[in-house]
């Protein structure tokens, strides 16, 4: 039996509103195996955002635990802990692109890969940005192109560390609906080709029906999970 990518069990965080706590998670329980596609759907107020934080390792629970790929991230110090977050792919809904650098300039900033020399960071940049379609663009800056293309180089980015998995978080609300369709599609040949594991959050029903699995949060809890 494989041990899954993400697993988080009986995970709980409150957090406090001046003097009244609120509770973000309630109780979540979640698996992610390797090579699986999740759509975590909800409103706003409903957790996932909540819940992709603490996956990711950016905050820690109140009560629960989260393993990445069997490993507790409670028991992580705080270099293990940046170190596990390097490996992790992060594609978030503003680009966060550093606007003097070009395309593969901003590839190769995140790269932390041990041992790779700067040619090879080059290499391994202009590999992924062709993975995602910008085999033309590598050069460009981030004004030079467009909302989808920008999008593009910060998923190339995610994946230049061999990551573990890609945490996205409504990776298409900053961007038009048509182009938001060729980030999904590209999202989906990553999945199929690749092999990449990929959680997304998003509060589009469109977006989540094109994942192979989705889950619904509401309160802080997951109320309902279907398979695509």
């Amino acid at each position: 039996m494989t041990t899954p990518v993400v697993e988080t069990t009986n995970l709980k965080k409150t957090y406090m509103l001046g003097k009244v706590p609120v509770n973000a998670l309630q109780g979540v329980n979640l698996k992610v195996e390797k090579g699986d596609f999740l759509a975590i759907l909800g409103p706003s107020g409903s957790g996932k955002s909540t819940l992709l934080n603490m996956i990711g390792a950016l905050d820690k629970p109140t009560e629960g635990k989260v393993f990445i790929e069997g490993v507790d991230v409670s028991t992580l110090n705080d270099n293990e802990l940046a170190d596990l977050r390097r490996e992790i792919g992060f594609v978030f809904q503003f680009f966060n692109l550093i606007p003097r650098l070009t395309a593969k300039g901003n590839v190769e900033l995140t790269m932390a890969i041990p041992g790779l020399g700067k040619s090879e960071r080059r290499k391994r940049a202009e590999e992924v940005l062709e993975t995602v379609g910008l085999k033309e663009r590598v050069n460009h800056k981030p004004a030079e192109l467009s909302g989808g293309e920008r999008q593009r180089v910060a998923i190339a980015r995610a994946l230049a560390n061999n990551a573990k998995f890609l945490l996205m978080d409504e990776p298409t609300g900053n961007i038009d609906s048509k182009t938001a369709s060729g980030i999904i599609e590209l999202v989906k040949g990553l999945n199929k080709e690749k092999d990449v594991t990929i959680i997304i959050v998003t509060h589009d029903q469109h977006i989540a029906s094109q994942a192979k699995r989705t889950v619904q949060m509401l309160d802080g809890l997951i109320i309902k999970e279907e398979v695509n």
